[in-house]
């Protein structure tokens, strides 16, 4: 069945509160004044954002939304480039946001308004976008995981998984992340690490890895998803008055510019170890499977973006 003229929107309306709910009632309320035409499925719980994704690429629909923050949208991006559908490029990409970070959606100046995130994907305005890759072997076979924002390894996938715990016991996004914060900003822990990035191979203890196709949550702020390139930030650790200028930098934009950090630009990392450091890609928690094969997929899938 065609359903190239419809949107496929995906949202978890178990995911939140009842202002949650509520907000996804305005938002098909406000889709159907506009008169969008659209089906919508519901996920169930963590892992069907991607699923759900991958259906709705192999049954035609070339529009598809994501209500969510950068975790769903992750889901999604894997969904959609594991699904069986033809011309993955043709396939555009909605985000109305919905999260706690929504980094990716901010870089594209995407609202958080609803209506205007709504609007933007009725005026259709869309780019060709990278895609980043993740290859590794589990123990058992060959994985590969798609990325669009980051992968972090240490300090900053330690926060996003203390997040999601924290979650379940404040049941407020914001605070469970100023607590995660909290929680490991100041024990500076470092990791056995052995990177090798354009030949040069490096090792060291290293606090935090980035690897960013776009923002990477303020750590690799000069990356763009549309030039081919990843930028890696290593962060090596900071005494606890550089921990300060240091945080003053990354909210400024400018954390490329403190002395402990190591920028690179390339189009592939191997990440041959990290002793015992956490991995997230976009806020998912990946298990830890080195080594990680990581690179780029130039305008490998398209994105509705603001005018």
């Amino acid at each position: 069945m065609n359903h190239s003229n419809k949107w496929g929107v995906i949202y978890n309306p178990k995911a939140g509160t009842r202002k949650v709910q509520k907000r996804w009632k305005e938002i098909k309320a406000y889709m159907e004044r506009k008169g969008v035409q659209y089906d919508y499925v519901q996920s169930e719980g963590f892992g069907s954002v991607e699923r759900l994704a991958g259906i709705l690429a192999n049954n035609g629909y070339r529009t598809i939304v994501i209500v969510g923050g950068d975790g769903a949208l992750n889901d999604a991006i894997n969904g959609i480039m594991l699904s069986q559908a033809e011309n993955k490029k043709e396939i555009a990409i909605g985000i109305i946001p919905n999260g706690i970070g929504n980094d990716f959606a901010k870089y594209w100046g995407i609202n958080t308004e609803y209506r205007d995130a709504v609007d933007c994907i009725i005026n259709n305005r869309r780019r060709l976008i990278d895609v980043g890759t993740c290859y590794y072997y589990d123990g058992m076979k060959h994985r590969t995981r798609y990325f669009l924002n980051s992968i972090n390894i240490g300090l900053g996938a330690r926060i996003v998984r203390i997040t999601d715990q924290c979650k379940r016991f404040w049941g407020v996004k914001f605070l469970s992340y100023f607590m995660a914060l909290l929680s490991v900003i100041f024990e500076r822990k470092l990791y056995r690490a052995h990177l090798k990035i354009n030949g040069e191979h490096i090792r060291g203890r290293i606090m935090t890895i980035c690897i960013g196709n776009a923002l990477g949550y303020g750590q690799t702020p000069s990356a763009v998803p549309y030039n081919g390139w990843l930028d890696v930030s290593i962060i090596h650790r900071p005494e606890l008055l550089q921990l300060w200028s240091g945080l003053w930098l990354l909210i400024r934009g400018r954390i490329l510019n403190h002395k402990v950090v190591m920028p690179y630009r390339t189009r592939k990392v191997k990440v041959l170890r990290a002793k015992n450091a956490s991995v997230d890609l976009d806020g998912r928690i990946l298990d830890r499977h080195f080594p990680l094969n990581i690179g780029v997929m130039h305008e490998a899938i398209t994105m509705i973006i603001p005018e």
